[in-house]
């Protein structure tokens, strides 16, 4: 059972906030309600769903004592009995806290890790996925910076992913990757494990992070890579520098200017993730959240070619189809990591 009290209160916040805005509030206040509407409604609507459920059984119960009535009723009664369940679940979800940052853009840091030129490749296999999935979801994919080896793989990429509900779907696809194949470099047939890093990071907005211009560095430089158009031969690459925390970001397209803006959503973004931890450690003191803690140093995803198998170590997930996995086909397993969270948080609020 849903707690009443607490739906009628959220009923009353709607109503109260709908007469704010057509009252005429204060222009500043008007985002801020706007925003808080637009989250409520839909919550709302499920709410007056719920109350009609509610009511139509109590008017079918009242009706089983009558004997003209009473077939009619029970077959109101099974239709109410069988939608409760299913509209209580959805109403419990639409109650857990939010995460302010689930509408935003994301920005994705894929970097190698142990297994050298292996773990480059694999790195690059990475990236190829991310940017498979989001093609099938209609989001757009912006590089930001890319440095590439020799032989293809990736040294480091950033990516910028826009779209509905884009860091919702990512964020919890942060953490270290482990793949176990045999390498194109090596001739004796072993399979080898190697590993890269996935950072994902919700994009910061200039109201969330303020940078003081006398806390950054600036410097252009050549961008350096494999070759290909992700490199110019101009000094327009930019890389800036945040003085107090040390945290160095990079952008390399063509345009010198263009390549600040880029690099000042990445830096906004690093602060925002940051702080976004930091405030995430605090509340989660007494419990290590099972999906999303965050640590970027866990393994969380192993990819055996051998045995065309892809197991999520967070929630035991373990899928025989690799082969569409690595290339995009992300849906499933992001589905049961959102549906292993919500059912996490619904547990931690007794709901």
């Amino acid at each position: 059972m849903v707690p009443l009290d607490t739906l009628h209160q959220i009923r009353d916040r709607f109503q109260f906030l709908e007469a704010k805005m057509a009252g005429g509030a204060e222009a500043r206040e008007i985002a801020e309600l706007a925003r808080e509407y637009a989250e409520l409604k839909p919550v709302v609507a499920e709410i007056e769903d719920y109350r009609a459920l509610l009511d139509a059984e109590s008017e079918a119960r009242a009706m089983l004592d009558d004997p003209e009535m009473r077939e009619l009723a029970e077959d109101e009664l099974n239709r109410v009995k069988d939608a409760i369940p299913e509209l209580e679940q959805r109403l419990r979800l639409a109650l857990l806290p939010k995460d302010a940052a689930d509408a935003r853009p994301a920005i994705i840091e894929i970097r190698p890790g142990t297994g050298g030129e292996e773990a480059a490749l694999f790195a690059g296999d990475l990236l190829r996925m991310y940017q498979r999935y989001s093609e099938t979801k209609g989001w757009k994919v912006s590089v930001i910076d890319l440095a590439e080896t020799e032989l293809g793989g990736v040294k480091e990429v950033t990516l910028n992913v826009s779209g509905e509900g884009v860091f919702a779907r990512l964020k919890f696809e942060s953490g270290v990757h482990r793949v176990q194949r045999v390498p194109e470099t090596e001739s004796g047939g072993r399979v080898h494990t190697s590993a890269a890093t996935v950072a994902v990071l919700p994009e910061a907005e200039d109201v969330d992070i303020e940078i003081p211009a006398t806390d950054i560095r600036i410097d252009t430089m050549r961008a350096s890579g494999a070759g290909g158009q992700h490199v110019n031969t101009t000094d327009s690459a930019v890389r800036i520098t945040h003085l107090p925390t040390g945290v160095m970001v990079t952008s390399s397209e063509k345009s010198q200017h263009r390549n600040r803006e880029i690099a000042m959503t990445h830096l906004r973004a690093r602060l925002y993730d940051m702080e976004r931890q930091r405030v995430n450690d605090e509340r989660s003191a007494d419990r290590k959240s099972q999906v999303g803690s965050g640590d970027r140093s866990e393994r969380i995803r192993t990819y055996n070619f051998p045995q065309g198998r892809m197991t999520d170590h967070r929630i035991g997930l373990t899928l025989y189809k690799l082969a569409e996995v690595i290339g995009g086909d992300l849906d499933e397993v992001i589905d049961a990591l959102i549906a292993a969270d919500q059912a996490e948080k619904l547990a931690e609020h007794g709901l």
